[in-house]
């Protein structure tokens, strides 16, 4: 596969950007060469400066769930841009695309639009602290909640991807507020809230984690934290940025039938703009500024733009059968692999939840916590990555990430694909 252009803008690129990229896990440190540069995406399909052209199942790591440069995406911004890109003000698509998602919902009555997911964990995390008026929050490990300081502690991700648990450049009085516990351990939970629950804020966790694996939980231990959470007078806060509106419209609160009290969504919600948001009840929302004393701000948030994009991507979701079909056509992709690879014996398991997926490179059927990833992952995936680039596969360059599958994925995309992912595991096995 030719790379000579991708090479040559990443040395462009490594001499004003850190790294040559400006998101870790795009650097390709886990797999071999040097960043693929993507000039063109349509539908299911991507193209590289170089030509080449792929089945794309990294899709912005989720937010394309109707495909690239969807024709009704793409029309409703031009019909907005026309008029403006940003006011600093208000516009009517921001009540718009609220209304879409809060009365759609059940358990959403307000929400705040802001830029990133990173944003909307950030300022949810403050608005739990604000609203119970206590500072320590529980994470688990190898849940990823964004960059965000006091959550950057046993984290998923690029950060699991370069070997690391935390970053350089936080203070240990953040982390000092920040509990850790292991995925699916009841008992930890227990004995952590009867010593400190009279001053956790909140419990954040994804519920579908899916930055370090796909390390599906067991609904029993997210009803468990909701109990635990009710108990206490602590918030369970679902940070949704991967699993909303991907796995159903009302995301893994909607699938388990469980009612966190705060949520954070990411890009879906905007078509793969930069946009995200937090909502809750309207009490809790009620102390967001300017209505209460929780300050949080934007220029660009709600800007028309990124607004128009998820009233557009959204109405799509909302039409009927859209998720049962995104799940029915997951799940064929998956079991064609999986089949192929139990006659096989080959130690691998490709797991799924609606229209996410993840290649597992362990005999597990079940993967619920991050110290029972196969620490010899990356090094078969490495194999694996390269022989599914050349076949026109993408994926994302990280053992740890997961794979989407959108509704512009048709069944011939989905039979190629798993016929290259059959004949990348023969040759990463065979070695």
């Amino acid at each position: 596969m030719e790379r000579s252009q991708s090479n040559k803008l990443y040395e462009e690129a490594k001499v004003y950007l850190p790294g040559g990229v400006n998101s870790p896990v795009r650097a390709f440190r886990s797999v071999n060469g040097s960043p693929i540069f993507f000039k063109k995406g349509k539908g299911s399909h991507t193209w590289d400066e170089d030509e080449n052209e792929y089945i794309d199942f990294c899709g912005s790591w989720g937010p394309l769930i109707l495909g690239h440069a969807h024709d009704g995406v793409l029309n409703k911004v031009s019909e907005v841009m026309k008029n403006g890109t940003s006011f600093g003000a208000p516009s009517r698509y921001e009540t718009k695309l609220a209304q879409l998602i809060v009365d759609n919902h059940r358990h959403l009555e307000k929400v705040r639009f802001v830029n990133s997911g990173t944003e909307a964990v950030m300022s949810a995390i403050r608005l739990a602290r604000g609203f119970t008026k206590r500072n320590k929050v529980l994470k688990f490990e190898g849940c990823y909640h964004g960059h965000v300081d006091s959550l950057m502690v046993k984290a998923g991700s690029g950060l699991a991807t370069l070997g690391t648990s935390t970053s350089a450049g936080i203070p240990e009085a953040y982390i000092g507020e920040t509990l850790v516990l292991p995925l699916n351990d009841k008992a930890a939970v227990e004995a952590l809230f009867e010593k400190e629950g009279q001053n956790i804020a909140c419990i954040v966790i994804e519920p579908i984690p899916a930055n370090n694996g796909l390390l599906l939980q067991d609904k029993e231990f997210l009803l468990f934290l909701r109990v635990i959470c009710t108990r206490y007078g602590s918030l369970l806060f679902f940070d949704e940025v991967i699993s909303g509106f991907r796995v159903g419209f009302e995301g893994a609160s909607g699938l388990y039938g469980i009612k966190p009290d705060i949520m954070s969504f990411g890009k879906i919600i905007g078509g793969g703009f930069p946009v995200g948001a937090y909502g809750a009840s309207s009490e809790i929302m009620d102390c967001v500024s300017p209505d209460g004393p929780v300050y949080q701000a934007g220029t660009l948030s709600g800007n028309p733009v990124a607004m128009a994009a998820g009233i557009a991507q959204l109405e799509e979701c909302l039409k009927p059968n859209f998720y049962q079909e995104l799940e029915e056509k997951t799940a064929r992709f998956v079991r064609i692999v999986q089949d192929y690879v139990d006659v096989k014996g080959y130690p691998f398991h490709m797991f799924h939840v609606g229209s996410i997926f993840w290649l597992s490179f362990s005999n597990k059927n079940r993967v619920q916590s991050s110290d029972e990833v196969n620490p010899k992952s990356s090094e078969l995936f490495r194999v694996f990555f390269d022989e599914l680039l050349n076949q026109g596969i993408y994926i994302g360059p990280s053992s740890y990430e997961v794979g989407f599958v959108s509704q512009a994925h048709s069944a011939e995309d989905l039979n190629i694909a798993a016929e290259a992912i059959k004949s990348a595991l023969d040759t990463t096995y065979a070695g």
